[in-house]
């Protein structure tokens, strides 16, 4: 499987190999209209824009004559494994389910341009001994200004509705690092006093993600962070995270990272 894939149109987005990938995509000529959870966009020239995977929610896509882009998509694992130390990515990614578009000034545009140029350029470089870590600091480079795009365009992403404060305060709880004792929806569902099925509902109506995911996506990326940091055994990661014994640490890794333990300090 590639982990990164480029293309200049979105018309392939609702491709069934796409579905595991996220989308970001940079106009840089003429616009496309399309409607993705019964609201209508228009992604035009100067704008850059990530769909979260599920790119089969996206409907109606029209390009105009002129449009001219560039896409970069990339596996959830992958994001994962290069996404740098901020949690700002999961409060982006519920706030991009609601308006994937960020319309970008002309020095955001230029940031953007030479983001992908990067991408594009080390995935050419095959050769590259080192090409599978370059590849990892593109991407979290691009991921980072992208943080940076959104947090001036939204700097207040607090919603009031009562499923919405429940999805905030669902995600207050895994930032609080609940998720290093407790990886099962029932813990949180009873803390937050509503079933896990309703839980999972909300979550999957306000971020377009089920409650297990966020757990999971927390949970991997806090490993990946202490993989990498060598004064960590594994067993030490092990035992913070209260898994049953090393052999069931490493299945997990495996399972939800897509490499050994090992493989992180190669």
């Amino acid at each position: 499987m590639q982990h990164i894939i480029i293309d200049d149109t979105l018309a392939r987005i609702g491709n069934a190999e796409f579905a595991d990938y996220l989308c970001h995509a940079f106009c840089y000529e003429g616009f496309c209209t399309f409607e993705r959870n019964g609201k209508g966009f228009r992604f035009q020239a100067g704008d850059c824009m990530i769909i979260p995977r599920r790119g089969d929610l996206v409907r109606d896509l029209y390009e105009s004559d002129d449009f001219r882009v560039d896409v970069i998509y990339v596996t959830q694992k992958f994001i994962e494994l290069s996404t740098p130390q901020s949690n700002y990515g999961t409060r982006g990614h519920l706030s991009l389910f609601q308006n994937p578009i960020m319309r970008l000034n002309a020095e955001q545009q230029q940031v953007c341009r030479r983001n992908f140029e990067a991408v594009k350029r080390r995935l050419v470089q095959t050769d590259h001994q080192f090409r599978r870590d370059a590849l990892m600091n593109a991407v979290e480079c691009m991921i980072i200004d992208f943080f940076d795009f959104h947090a001036r365009l939204f700097p207040a992403d607090k919603i009031s509705s009562q499923q919405h404060q429940l999805m905030e305060q669902f995600i207050e709880m895994l930032e609080r690092g609940d998720f290093r004792r407790n990886r099962d929806i029932g813990y949180y569902a009873d803390t937050l006093c509503v079933t896990p099925k309703y839980l999972s509902e909300v979550s999957k109506k306000v971020s377009g993600l089920p409650a297990t995911y966020w757990i999971t996506r927390y949970t991997a990326l806090d490993i990946s962070r202490m993989l990498r940091d060598r004064s960590l055994s594994f067993t030490d990661i092990s035992d913070m995270f209260g898994f049953s014994s090393l052999s069931h640490f490493s299945r997990y890794v495996q399972a939800n990272l897509g490499a050994k333990p090992s493989d992180f300090r190669e």
